[in-house]
């Protein structure tokens, strides 16, 4: 029988179980420097910001855009471990609540918590006027064991993010015209202007946080169902009129407008109104002020017309205007002012003339021929006015016929009894002057018409003198006399003494003197 021998079938070599412990320890140290300096390999070029801290809490490496981020140069100036880090720079969420121990980032990965996208304001420990905004989230590499192993935090340089949001925070709250955002994922209001609050008198807690629907910017808008449709889909939202509810009970007409944007990476809807209470007042004004206007118009006793002010097309008349001229509404209504035969001459185009040349007429003669032929004289009154947003010309007539009749038959009358005017008061021929000059037609004489000798004859029969006492203040015959008179008359088309001295007044040539002979007193003239 063969005997085994045992120790021939042992193993020259070492077993796992008799290996040096010692040796094991320096290998799983070698492993994981080897791992780690990998590690700091891979992640030194990255524009992110990488810090790297043991789970005893010491800071073991950072790269250098984290450095970059903290103002400093070496990682031993960020602290040796959370503690010093702590004390060297003070960190404040970005509505200026400071970081109290235990809630830095840096802490809160040591104690093993995943987060992402917490912002934070970093400052140095004794500068106020330096810092930086860091997004941050968090990374926890573990062992084979499923252990933490090394702690890291990844830092990404939001400063000119927080500045254009505070710009953006500045503008949006300095801007007059009325303003919410909300977050499109739930539909709550994020942000509102000051004025917003100004028009509708909430308070600023009343509105951040509640729903669209809660405050509703939609309520009674024409178009409603399309501004939910668009806020759901994230899409421009027209102009719309609606009604806002007031927080004391009321409501305010609004134009409502939605606008996407992006806050922060995060989609919104930007609200803008427009306040529609002062248009609605100035239209309810307005509509009591035409209708008041339209009152007016027909029950003034006043011959009315209303033109348009492009065209001078006839819009109405009042009842007033249709007694005096004779012609219906129906055969003016709509027709060019020149267009029925009711003016006499190119009224439009007079009227037209002066309205831009003063902006108003006042009390101008027209003459106005009647539906029977019969012609008035008027004086017309004409203003620019607005009807229901339209450029009118508002006309006012007043008949003068039987004034301007009864004026110059006076002046006939007087001019017939009294063939000698020298003894009328200075008072009388002043009046006849200005009755004659309202009411006659510029005959074209002047004065340059006569010769030398019949002025010296006219500026003497001006001063009230008979021929023979003009015969003698001249020095001349009786007879010559009587003929320069006739020639005077006939050259400045006046058939009396009494109407030469009206001509002359009216033409500021009253109180002439003879050139030739020296002027003599004027006989008293009767009371």
């Amino acid at each position: 029988m063969t005997v085994t021998n045992h120790a021939a079938l042992q193993d020259d070599s070492p077993t796992r179980s008799q290996t040096d412990p010692t040796e094991i320890a320096d290998d799983k140290v070698l492993r994981a420097q080897t791992d780690r300096r990998q590690l700091q390999q891979i992640i030194t070029g990255l524009t992110e910001g990488v810090i790297l801290i043991e789970p005893d809490q010491t800071i073991l490496w950072a790269n250098q855009a984290a450095l970059d981020m903290h103002g400093v140069t070496e990682v031993a100036e960020l602290g040796a471990n959370v503690t010093e880090y702590r004390e060297r720079f003070r960190l404040r969420y970005r509505n200026n609540h400071p970081l109290q121990a235990g809630t830095y980032p840096i802490e809160r990965v040591v104690a093993g918590e995943c987060f992402s996208d917490v912002i934070v304001e970093v400052y140095p420990a004794h500068d106020e006027e330096t810092n930086w905004v860091h997004r941050v989230r968090s990374l926890v590499l573990t062992n084979a064991q499923d252990e933490p192993d090394c702690l890291a935090l990844i830092l990404h340089d939001a400063s000119e993010w927080a500045s254009a949001e505070k710009r953006f925070e500045k503008t949006f709250n300095a801007n007059p015209a009325p303003a919410v955002i909300c977050r499109l994922s739930d539909q709550r209001y994020i942000k509102v202007n000051q004025g917003f609050l100004e028009m509708t008198g909430y308070v600023r807690e009343n509105v951040i946080g509640r729903s669209v629907y809660e405050l509703d910017v939609f309520e009674n808008a024409d178009r409603r169902d399309l501004a939910i449709e668009r806020l759901g889909e994230g899409a421009t939202i027209p102009q719309m009129e609606a009604v806002l509810r007031l927080p004391e009970g009321g409501t305010k007409f609004v134009v409502v407008a939605g606008q996407p944007i992006d806050i922060g990476e995060e989609g919104c809807m930007l609200f803008t109104f427009m306040d529609l209470e002062p248009r609605k007042k100035a239209e309810n004004a307005l509509r009591q002020s035409e209708e008041r206007f339209e009152k007016s118009f027909r029950m003034t006793p006043v011959p009315t017309a209303l033109f348009t002010a492009d065209s001078y097309l006839t819009l109405d008349l009042n009842d007033a205007f249709t007694a005096t001229t004779g012609y219906s509404q129906e055969e003016l209504m709509g027709k060019p002012i020149d267009e029925a035969g009711l003016w006499v001459g190119d009224a439009r185009k007079r009227i037209s003339a002066l309205l831009i040349e003063s902006g108003s007429l006042r009390n101008v003669e027209f003459q106005i021929r009647m539906q029977t032929g019969e012609v008035l004289d008027c004086l017309v009154s004409a203003e620019v006015v607005g009807i229901h947003g339209q450029d009118c010309v508002l006309v006012a007539l007043q008949d003068i016929t039987e004034r301007k009749r009864s004026e110059m038959e006076l002046v006939s009358a007087v001019e017939t009894v009294m063939q000698d005017a020298s003894w009328f008061s200075q008072t009388l021929i002043e009046k006849l002057v200005n009755v004659r000059r309202a009411n006659a037609p510029d005959a074209g004489a002047h004065l340059a018409d006569l010769t030398a000798r019949e002025r010296d004859v006219f500026a003497c029969l001006c001063r009230g003198l008979a021929d023979k006492e003009i015969a003698k203040d001249l020095g001349l015959a009786p007879n010559t006399v009587r003929n320069h008179v006739s020639t005077i008359y006939a050259k400045l088309d006046v058939h009396s003494r009494s109407e030469a001295i009206v001509w002359a007044q009216s033409r500021g040539h009253f109180g002439l003197t003879p050139s030739k002979a020296p002027q003599k007193k004027l006989r008293k003239t009767a009371d």
